[in-house]
């Protein structure tokens, strides 16, 4: 007997035949039908700040998502010792000066095991600054870079602060020695004005090459 004999009738799909389906549904993730849509790329090139405004470049950044994500790629500076950071604005980007409170710190193993630590950054965090935020220290080696996702929590709000959560990977490079790093950085901005547009660039120097992906995730 043919092994495929029958097969129309054991094999279902929500609890129908095979051989009765007319449609099937789109998987989750695919296009905008998932919970995360893609919103704009920006992509760096000895670019001194890249920015995300709501209604510029086709940015959305408003009450459309409740959560929105970035997704920074391979960020590469021009200058060693540098760090990646952000901040926000409430005014479409003519300032990025938004107060902010904050925690930060990382764990860090050397290339060759001779060093490791959990530490708390206090250098790195903020109390009612308006200043921007780090992320993370990156090396400006050939091959070296940083990654991280950072999710903006309900930036539109004129009720409540707006968080933020940052996590990142970075290759650091302190005097010869190659680190890598596992960064923390969380907060809030104080304000109840919305949130409407998300800078990032590096402490010194420019963001020689690579990407920021926005999104947005949908509501449940």
């Amino acid at each position: 007997m043919p092994i495929t004999k029958g097969l129309d009738k054991l094999v279902k799909y929500n609890n129908r035949s095979i051989k009765d389906l007319t449609t099937t549904p789109t998987a989750a993730g695919g296009g905008d039908t998932g919970a995360l849509v893609l919103i704009k790329t920006l992509t760096a090139s000895s670019s001194g700040t890249l920015s995300f405004v709501d209604g510029s470049s086709d940015v959305v950044l408003d009450n459309t998502y409740p959560v929105y994500k970035f997704q920074l790629i391979n960020i590469h500076p021009s200058a060693n010792g540098s760090s990646l950071a952000m901040n926000l604005s409430i005014d479409s980007g003519s300032n990025y000066n938004v107060a902010k409170t904050t925690t930060f710190f990382y764990a860090l193993n050397a290339e060759d095991n001779s060093y490791a630590a959990v530490t708390y950054a206090t250098g790195d965090d903020l109390a009612q600054g308006t200043g921007f935020q780090p992320i993370a220290p990156i090396g400006y080696g050939n091959d070296e870079c940083g990654c991280a996702s950072m999710f903006l929590f309900n930036p539109s709000s004129t009720t409540f602060v707006k968080h933020f959560l940052i996590n990142s990977s970075s290759l650091q490079d302190a005097s010869g020695d190659m680190y890598e790093r596992n960064n923390y950085a969380s907060g809030y901005a104080n304000t109840t004005s919305a949130v409407n547009a998300v800078q990032f660039k590096m402490l010194s120097g420019n963001i020689d090459a690579g990407k920021i992906k926005l999104y947005g995730i949908k509501d449940a």
